[in-house]
């Protein structure tokens, strides 16, 4: 046989590298709607899922496509997408300040785990008749 010999690995994440560049897949799952070279079950058994360079091209298709939409919303007429490119983009404090329904959730422990007193209630005993 004339060659080098391809480990099957290294050919899937090639293939696989391939389909996440061309149709822009941005989680592991979508790979197996557009790749038939191996199953799932193949897929996790030979590690592909912790490969960084399959990592890096689905962070880098989600990277490319949150900027591309926040440029649109930025760039865009509809306030409402402009709002929530501005909740992306700005800092807490002024996220809090545009909140409607925002409220400080630890106003009065200061971090300190608050225990309830433990509420007894003694009933009278029932008499036969009530049971």
């Amino acid at each position: 046989m004339a060659g080098k010999k391809i480990d099957k690995s290294q050919m899937y994440e090639r293939e696989i590298l391939e389909i996440i560049k061309t149709k822009a897949l941005t989680k592991i799952q979508q790979i197996f709607s557009y790749y038939s070279g191996c199953c799932e079950a193949t897929f996790y058994n030979n590690k592909l899922n912790e490969l960084d360079t399959i990592k890096k091209a689905l962070q880098d298709n989600r990277t490319k496509m949150c900027q591309s939409m926040l440029f649109k919303w930025y760039e865009g007429d509809n306030p409402t997408l402009q709002m929530a490119a501005y909740k992306i983009l700005c800092e807490d404090e002024e996220r809090k300040k545009l909140s409607m329904n925002y409220s400080e959730t630890d106003i009065t422990s200061k971090g300190e785990k608050i225990k309830l007193p433990d509420i007894i209630i003694n009933y009278p005993p029932l008499k036969s008749d009530e049971l």
